[in-house]
């Protein structure tokens, strides 16, 4: 077991449901709109303590994503809760239409994200979200590390003046940041130093890239580690650092690797940096049902797969 995962852990779902209570506790115009999924969402905290601040529209993703939008012209700044599969997905056309286009202040809080989603299988997996919402026009994509980075971003993304994605996941994940840690949107963070290769990562698959940052030390390899919480807008001068330190760069992601975070710094290296590179994450293919170890191995996810990947790319760079 490696120092990261013998860390403290926490679920973003249970640091989110938390933080609406206090965002709406501190801001009049916040409510949450929930596709009837408040239970596992934790969206039923919000329920159980300011049930006037709470609206259960149904599985009816579409029409609340337009009841949200309908609010957020009065006033409000809604917050939409449900899988991200729904909400990258299913009422995808209205967010385009009546959120992201009028760059109305709805946030779709995007819980189950990714393979890790308590055995629910390729129907409630969402693997191209990212690649979906970064190509929103308007939309700004939050994708936090752990508990400590997800209750800074949300109150950060509460007061962004247009639309949010922000990718949640279910289970419980190392914390990294300490409780003085400070959320910038648009910035990304250097957790490790190391010139040898760089790992750039997002969203909870960044805790398993400092885990393969550790199994390189013990080989003599330095990882330079990159955590790129927001997606979009993306800290292109901090991805252009880290090749420019390193010469070869790993991107890794939750996420499938075609449009994702992978896609973003290849675009970013091959217009102002060109640079060897390496993508660690879904390689075009649906998930399914299992345990949450034996997903992060059988796709390649897991920290030994990211630091082969480095180790490969160095092979062909040396």
């Amino acid at each position: 077991m490696s120092a990261i995962t013998q860390r403290p852990q926490a679920a973003l779902r249970e640091v989110w449901g938390e933080t609406m209570c206090e965002l709406i506790e501190q801001d009049p115009r916040v409510l949450v709109l929930d596709g009837d999924l408040a239970n596992s969402t934790k969206a039923d905290r919000v329920a159980e303590r300011h049930p006037e601040r709470f609206f259960e529209m149904g599985i009816a993703e579409q029409n609340m994503a337009g009841v949200a939008a309908g609010l957020a012209t009065v006033g409000f700044v809604p917050w939409i809760s449900s899988f991200a599969v729904f909400l990258a997905k299913r009422d995808l056309d209205q967010v385009r239409m009546v959120i992201a286009q009028t760059k109305l202040p709805v946030k779709l809080a995007a819980h189950y994200s990714g393979l890790l989603t308590g055995f629910t299988g390729k129907t409630h997996q969402s693997v191209e979200d990212l690649a979906v919402m970064r190509a929103m026009p308007n939309m700004t994509v939050i994708a936090p590390a752990d508990a400590v980075e997800c209750r800074r971003a949300m109150r950060v993304a509460n007061d962004v003046p247009g639309p949010v994605y922000f990718r949640l996941t279910r289970d419980p994940s190392p914390i990294i940041f300490e409780e003085g840690y400070r959320f910038e949107l648009g910035r990304g963070v250097v957790l490790r130093d190391g010139r040898d290769v760089a790992l750039i990562s997002t969203g909870v698959e960044t805790t398993r890239a400092l885990e393969a940052a550790d199994v390189l030390a013990s080989e003599g390899i330095g990882a330079y580690v990159l955590h790129l919480p927001t997606i979009k807008p993306l800290d292109e001068e901090a991805i252009v650092e880290a090749a420019e330190r390193t010469g070869a760069v790993v991107t890794a992601e939750e996420h499938s690797i075609l449009g994702g975070l992978g896609g973003a710094v290849a675009e970013v290296l091959s217009e102002r940096m060109p640079t060897r590179m390496r993508r660690v994450g879904i390689r075009d293919r649906f998930g399914e049902s299992a345990p949450n170890d034996a997903l992060l191995e059988k796709y390649g996810l897991d920290a030994a797969h990211v630091a082969r990947a480095a180790r490969e790319l160095l092979e062909v760079t040396r």
